[in-house]
């Protein structure tokens, strides 16, 4: 009885939820600079204006795009930046207008959509899977990471936790 009650709520729950976006619209994370590039000349609402955009760091060869429609007052978003790691897009960072839209409302939408965040503070919420991490932080920007390459470069760095972060975690695993 028990399985089956259980059974039932999960499979309500994912009636209720979507898989997580890979980005925005029509830009996915994944994409070249070039298919970026194009997607973004077809949306005047990032306020794309060409190469000048455009930045390539010469050390590590990485691309940032970053757009302002600040000065449209019937766009959704702010500055946006979209960086490329191994010339495929990496992230998405969309700051959105706060004239047109609230904290509350996007959280909200959120969450109706895809669920409860897998983290939550008072700084951010963040939706994960398997291939996008998805957060909504404070004020108000909307962040899509590729999970798998987030992962990946993770690993190769070799970051150990700090001893602060250790401390954290043994205290709260102790409550």
């Amino acid at each position: 009885m028990k399985f089956r009650l259980l059974f039932i709520t999960l499979f309500s729950i994912s009636l209720f939820t979507h898989a997580l976006p890979a980005g925005y619209g029509s830009i996915r994370l994944g994409m070249s600079v070039d298919e970026v590039k194009n997607e973004l000349k077809k949306n005047s609402d990032f306020g794309y204006r060409g190469d000048r955009d455009v930045s390539l760091s010469p050390q590590t060869k990485q691309v940032l795009i970053e757009t302002d429609s600040t000065k449209n007052p019937y766009s959704f978003f702010g500055r946006c930046w979209f960086q490329f790691v191994d010339e495929k897009l990496f992230s998405i960072t969309l700051n959105l207008n706060p004239k047109k839209l609230d904290h509350f409302s996007v959280f909200s939408t959120l969450k109706s959509k895809y669920g409860n965040p897998d983290k939550i503070s008072p700084q951010f919420s963040q939706w994960k899977d398997d291939d996008v991490m998805m957060s909504l932080e404070r004020p108000l920007t909307l962040k899509y990471i590729d999970a798998r390459a987030f992962n990946r470069m993770q690993d190769e760095s070799g970051v150990q936790k700090t001893v602060e972060e250790k401390s954290v975690e043994d205290f709260l695993s102790g409550l």
